[in-house]
């Protein structure tokens, strides 16, 4: 039977793409891991490759769509022998057009240990294969009980062979207590109402990419959701200062140039190993503290930012982290970065030294634990250790902290470790 090949979700805040491109056209004979088109995401331009294999039957949604719903679907791929003049989509579930979708239709926030196959359901359509659909159908299982073991959360043979029918009745029950548990949102103005506050005045309407959705809708839910609190001290910079000369000239040679942030990332990621119990994320009902010091770093691009993660900050050198911050960077701005190399991470930074900020608070990223907040090195006078006024750089940060994964006095001890990675550099390479 024909295989309705459907919009992927590319990366877990996606709930609409465009279609940039399709690399085959209708009659080409595909096998799985064969590229099918090119995705526009919220965050980058990604290939979508086959999963089963057949022939392009038909092609639904032209090149170039926008707003194209994730699931809705795109191509029917056909067995061989299969016509495409029999071609006929599925009655449970029809296809939105990109135009009878509406402008906003966020996904329901999964709930960690009680929706089964959140990659592969959603609402009553399921990414399955035509086998599992056929062994399922003779089971009586019900797919949306089921979860996905295949690319993407596919549902293949191996996940309807080993399931045990659901009752109907019963799959309904649960889904009827989760909506019931679910929070009610608080009510905010249309956007029409607040236009016309503005009916008198002009203005420039500015329409939502998805990049933007997406920052307004994480970062509502962060400041919302999360318990933030925040700590604030002040770094000497001086010795590093001085430290990062030295070194700057001896890896002159090699075209490395070292900046203060690749010494705060260094920083941060030792003291997340010095105080491990930091080191962690919030994962709805539990706390999961990380072995590794994977740190994410603010990068801003043109209409939004970038979180790009330096996996294994602790274990790499100076040099290492320089040249992987540079990379990352520089794909971002292009919009380059596949979802592994922005996901993840327990500790976030946010630098806007450059920019001349003294100081400000940052918005956790969820599920990060934590974010430093990074202003501007400057010339201040201070207080030395022999009670004499004096001459010194001054770097202001704060501390935003998730309070559900870190407490006070362990946010403190964390914040201390970094202050003394960043004033004693040379430690950082002992």
């Amino acid at each position: 039977m024909p295989t309705e090949i459907l919009m992927p979700a590319l990366s877990p805040t996606m709930e609409e793409g465009t279609l940039a491109k399709w690399l085959v056209n209708e009659g080409d004979t595909v096998s799985a891991g064969d590229l099918l088109a090119e995705i526009e995401t919220d965050k980058a331009t990604m290939e979508f490759e086959a999963v089963d294999e057949g022939v392009i039957g038909k092609i639904l949604i032209a090149e170039g769509s926008a707003n194209v719903a994730v699931n809705s679907v795109i191509a029917v791929l056909l067995d061989d022998g299969e016509s495409a003049a029999n071609i006929k989509l599925s009655t449970a579930a029809p296809t939105p057009t990109a135009s009878e979708l509406p402008a906003e239709a966020p996904a329901p926030a999964p709930m960690v240990g009680t929706t089964p196959a959140p990659s592969a359901v959603t609402g009553t359509r399921v990414f399955a294969t035509p086998l599992a659909r056929r062994i399922a159908a003779d089971k009586g299982l019900d797919l949306t009980q089921i979860s996905g073991s295949g690319p993407k959360g596919r549902i293949v043979k191996a996940d309807v062979e080993s399931a045990t029918a659901v009752p109907k009745a019963e799959a309904a029950v649960q889904q009827s207590a989760i909506t019931s548990t679910a929070p009610t949102p608080t009510a905010t103005p249309s956007s029409d109402a607040i236009a016309k506050i503005y009916a008198d005045r002009k203005y420039e309407e500015i329409q939502l990419d998805g990049m933007r959705k997406t920052i307004a809708a994480r970062l509502t839910e962060a400041k919302q959701t999360v318990p933030h609190f925040y700590l604030r001290r002040d770094i000497h910079l001086d010795d590093l200062m001085s430290f990062r000369s030295q070194l700057n000239k001896q890896l002159a040679a090699r075209e490395i140039k070292l900046s203060v942030n690749d010494f705060i990332i260094k920083a941060c990621a030792l003291a997340l190993q010095s105080v491990p119990a930091a080191n962690a994320v919030w994962a709805g009902d539990r706390v999961l503290q990380m072995e590794a010091s994977d740190v994410a770093v603010a990068v801003a691009i043109e209409g939004g930012l970038f979180t790009p993660v330096l996996r294994d900050s602790d274990t790499k050198s100076l040099s290492a982290l320089s040249a992987e911050m540079k990379d990352l960077a520089t794909r971002a701005r292009d919009r380059k970065l596949a979802p592994h190399e922005y996901l993840g991470g327990s500790f976030a930074i946010s630098n806007l030294g450059m920019f001349g900020i003294d100081n400000f608070d940052a918005v956790i990223n969820p599920p990060h634990g934590a974010i430093l907040a990074v202003g501007a090195g400057k010339k201040k006078p201070v207080v030395n250790s022999d009670g004499d006024l004096s001459v010194a750089t001054v770097m202001s940060v704060t501390l935003s902290v998730d309070h559900r994964v870190i407490d006070g006095a362990l946010a403190a001890e964390l914040l201390n470790e970094i202050v003394s990675n960043l004033e004693n550099p040379m430690l950082m390479l002992a």
